[in-house]
């Protein structure tokens, strides 16, 4: 089977929208919390109808703290494949505690879903809206984009290859470059 092009996302932020509270963002604790980027569902159906793969990667901390459910979270993943042409969503629960390596900015979960998915990464990308979304996909060797919502953070990583302050945006970067 040849390997296929792939846009790797991450979820809060990218796919949908993150709640944002004391400028910091955080994931909807619930479907009833969910709201998908209109943006991302016009550049995500661009991006499939062109024959890359879909797949997000997302880090989940709050299970492992105690202030989220596996179970929301899984309910959020699978609505979003339902509603969007994502094919898959790989999710580390760890916090930064445990060290693990699918936890972003380590490019673990990437790597996961490239071997499962049989995926090109030196023809794939991470779109992300934090600094260990474009590390984690520099450090898989993919091309990167950064959606910039001016969070009141650091940006504590080396600059993605590509800065955007809206999705829609998202599928002419890719597709024309």
């Amino acid at each position: 089977m040849p390997s296929v092009p792939a846009v790797f996302l991450d979820r809060d932020g990218i796919i949908n929208h993150s709640v944002v509270r004391d400028g910091a963002p955080y994931p909807p604790t619930s479907l009833d919390e969910l709201e998908i980027i209109s943006g991302a569902m016009i550049s995500l159906k661009k991006l499939a109808d062109a024959g890359y793969v879909l797949i997000g990667v997302t880090n989940q901390p709050d299970v492992s703290r105690g202030t989220q459910s596996r179970e929301a979270v899984e309910e959020i993943n699978a609505y979003i494949k339902v509603k969007l042409p994502v094919t898959a969503i790989f999710t580390c629960y760890h916090d930064d505690k445990d060290n693990c390596s699918c936890r972003k900015p380590k490019p673990g979960l990437i790597l996961d879903a490239a071997r499962e998915y049989n995926v090109d990464l030196a023809k794939s990308w991470m779109v992300g809206d934090r600094w260990k979304d474009i590390s984690a996909g520099q450090g898989a060797g993919l091309r990167t984009v950064f959606v910039d919502y001016h969070y009141d953070e650091i940006y504590n990583g080396l600059p993605a290859e590509f800065v955007i302050e809206d999705m829609s945006t998202l599928a002419d970067i890719i597709l024309h470059s």
